[in-house]
């Protein structure tokens, strides 16, 4: 692609992997000129989970909605537009498929590039908008509901995992403690406030691997310890303190966090650590992540951490500056990796 560092590149993106329909349009990659997200929590509630088959119906219904919407917050027309990045995986791939088909009709229709994009990396990307300063290299802790990654972020387009989850992901074992203590969802942020108002010394839970030399994570042991925990107490009719399973579970992730950053730190002789992923929006990572020393530490607002298309937009960008782009042939990847590349 042509060098257009003197030219004000509009980027399109959409992003329906899950349960929010998001649009937005960023000027040279990080300025956000629009941003917005029709979240479906509300109708999943019912379900305690995200349901397959509604989100992609629902994403059917609103991504028109959401596309003018956006366009008509950033005051720009379909003709402004140089480019249309959008999420083609990891994620549900019904859901995929809704954004990436409406991107693929525009980049035709427009005759623009198409820019896929990595739902994951664009979680690392939302950091890029938030802090204008940030810049590759640095190693990236990558917290959600289906990813717990530790990732060598050498520029803006090339990654590789340097530790990773070897079962559960840390933002599952969340959201599986929250259904069992019936606290709603989605459970992530209710288990956060909750252990405000406990004592995270009061259960002593596992921190598996925490002291090992690799960097990978597991969390099943964690969770079946504190299912076994609770139904121990119903069996025995134990009163169970919630904001103190809340605190000592929470206390062991984030443990097990920290250190096993502070060892990529280590490993990869950087002094940035950057945090992404619907997770980096707990209070206590934040706040725990903050007392390593002889760092610099990054992540993103919370209207950032969660699904939206800023993010996909500005990973977007970076791809098309470094002459990475599809064609009308790009298929939904439901299991993409990092640093895969697997569009036509």
């Amino acid at each position: 692609m042509a060098n257009m560092e003197n030219k004000k590149i509009i980027t399109l993106a959409i992003e329906t992997s899950c349960d929010e329909t998001a649009c937005a349009v960023l000027r040279n990659g990080r300025e956000v000129l629009a941003n917005e997200v029709h979240t479906q929590i509300d109708i999943h509630q019912t379900f305690g989970g995200v349901v397959p088959e509604i989100a992609s119906r629902n994403h059917l219904d609103k991504i028109s909605e959401i596309i003018e919407r956006a366009l008509e917050q950033a005051g720009v027309g379909f003709d402004d537009v140089d480019e249309i990045a959008v999420t083609y995986g990891p994620g549900l791939v019904g859901a995929l498929l809704v954004g990436l088909s409406t991107a693929k009709a525009l980049a035709y229709a427009l005759e623009k590039p198409l820019i896929p994009v990595n739902h994951i990396e664009g979680h690392i990307a939302a950091n890029y908008i938030a802090h204008p300063d940030l810049k590759p290299p640095f190693a990236c802790l990558i917290v959600s509901g289906g990813h717990t990654h530790l990732v060598d972020v050498k520029d803006y387009t090339t990654f590789e995992i340097i530790g990773r989850t070897r079962d559960d992901a840390a933002g599952e074992a969340f959201d599986k403690i929250a259904r069992t203590l019936g606290l709603g969802y989605p459970g992530g942020p209710i288990v956060d406030r909750l252990a405000k108002e406990g004592n995270p010394m009061a259960i002593d839970f596992p921190k598996a691997m925490m002291d090992q030399d690799h960097l990978d994570f597991s969390f099943s042991g964690l969770k079946s310890a504190v299912l076994n925990y609770l139904n121990s107490c119903r069996m025995k009719q134990v009163e169970i303190n919630v904001p103190d399973v809340c605190a000592s579970f929470q206390h062991a992730v984030i443990e097990v966090l920290k250190a096993k950053a502070a060892q990529a730190l280590s490993q990869t002789g950087y002094d940035t650590l950057v945090l992404a992923g619907g997770v980096a929006a707990n209070s206590g990572l934040r706040a725990s992540l903050g007392q390593l020393k002889g760092i610099k530490l990054y992540y993103p607002p919370i209207s950032l951490c969660t699904d939206n298309a800023a993010m996909i937009g500005c990973a977007g960008y970076y791809q098309a500056r470094a002459g990475q782009s599809g064609s009308l042939a790009t298929n939904a990847v439901p299991n993409l990796k990092i640093g895969e590349k697997k569009y036509e």
